[in-house]
């Protein structure tokens, strides 16, 4: 499916959600949001050691073509465990407890450390699609967290450590980093909970977003990256499914 043709399928999709409109969604609607909070500090720590090894966090402009607009620097860094179902298998044994945790997270997509380095700045943009929704877990944050800050839609994010905010990324969003020092938070794509047929019809269209070259190109350059660590990429359907029920 070209992605011209996404906006008309959003359209489709979102006769079938299960929850109504948000920018940012009650984190209540998502019980999982506890699993993290609850291990915030296992995965706040692993993070903090990968940070002593930066060379190990690409930059988002080397991995995506599609992100060049708005990665215009190396300020921007993402470390991936999951990237649409596939899993980056080196990433995760380097972080194996924060690997665990996502494990057990039902309908996950995509899942890394997201690097903003001191002074960075990621344009406003949207997400390519309203079958995913995004969250944000605080890992490490400034001391001056006022200044480093995400405007979603009409509302503004100011990251905590250990609050997770979950947003539809398809409203425009724009991040700043405007103090001395690095922001890194847990990133996490999920799947957006519809009614049958629904849900069918938007796991078709990761199927299709997988074999994408929006995908592949970016899982290809993501391998580059693991290979120098000693592994690859391992293949999967999807994501690690759970005994928690994801419609």
């Amino acid at each position: 499916m070209g992605l011209r043709l996404l906006p008309i399928f959003d359209r489709l999709l979102m006769r079938f959600a299960t929850t109504r409109e948000h920018q940012i969604f009650p984190n209540e609607l998502f019980p999982w949001t506890s699993l993290l909070t609850e291990n915030w500090l296992a995965i706040r720590d692993e993070a903090r050691a990968l940070m002593q090894d930066r060379a190990s966090i690409p930059p988002v402009r080397d991995l995506s073509s599609d992100h060049e607009k708005i990665a215009v620097d190396d300020k921007w860094r993402s470390f991936f465990f999951w990237g649409y179902g596939l899993r980056a298998e080196a990433n995760c044994a380097r972080c194996p407890q924060t690997a665990r945790i996502l494990e057990q997270i039902p309908g996950l997509l995509s899942a890394l450390y997201s690097v903003t380095l001191a002074g960075a700045h990621i344009p406003r943009h949207t997400g390519p699609t309203k079958a995913i929704l995004t969250a944000h877990m605080g890992l490490i944050v400034p001391l001056r967290r006022e200044d480093c800050r995400m405007q979603i839609g009409d509302r503004e994010v100011v990251w905590e450590e250990r609050s997770v905010v979950i947003f539809d990324d398809m409203y425009p969003h724009e991040v700043w980093n405007n103090t001395g020092e690095d922001r890194v938070i847990l990133m996490l794509h999920v799947k957006r909970p519809l009614r049958f047929p629904g849900s069918v019809l938007r796991d078709l269209l990761f199927a299709a977003l997988r074999a994408s070259p929006f995908v592949r190109d970016g899982l290809r350059n993501l391998e580059r990256w693991e290979k120098s660590n000693g592994s690859g990429i391992i293949p999967s359907q999807e994501a690690p499914r759970t005994s928690t029920k994801e419609s």
